[in-house]
């Protein structure tokens, strides 16, 4: 039996907030050594199931356990007159990796945005030194744009 037989994909719950908490923490701290303000990651996971214009929470579930999530979020753009979906906050569980979870939350959100109105693309940002992501994104055919992401954070270091 494959992973894909027993791996179901579905719209995140606030019953799953813990779970995706605590897989944000892991990932802030695996991808970027920071460590994340429980309370402030609580409330802005919170803030995704109130306020559902932000985005919604997909999860990959395998024997009753998620194993992996990530958050899609909507981009207008005026160029396009159209919405870009972004992916963003992308967790599987260490040993829950290279068994195809991503795969299938990625197949689930282009197949929903091919299928909505008015989306003409789905886009995310990918750490530049995590190669292994990067060869995951190509191999699922995304390409790199030519744009760099600028910010300013406001948030304490």
């Amino acid at each position: 039996m494959t992973t894909q037989d027993h791996v179901d994909i579905r719209k995140a719950t606030p019953a799953d907030i813990d779970v995706l908490v605590s897989f944000n923490a892991s990932m802030a701290m695996e991808t970027e050594g920071r460590s994340l303000d429980r309370d402030t990651l609580t409330e802005g996971t919170k803030a995704v199931f109130d306020s559902p214009q932000k985005g919604y929470y997909l999860v990959a579930e395998a024997d009753g356990e998620v194993v992996g999530s990530l958050l899609c979020m909507e981009e207008w753009s005026d160029w396009r007159s159209a919405t870009f979906w972004w992916v963003q906050s992308v967790y599987v569980r260490p040993d829950w990796r290279r068994r195809g979870i991503y795969r299938r939350l990625h197949d689930w959100v282009h197949e929903a945005a091919r299928a909505a109105d008015r989306v003409c693309g789905v886009r995310l940002y990918v750490d530049k030194d995590n190669h292994i992501a990067q060869a995951t994104y190509t191999s699922l055919g995304m390409s790199k744009t030519n744009y760099d992401l600028y910010e300013i954070d406001f948030a304490p270091p």
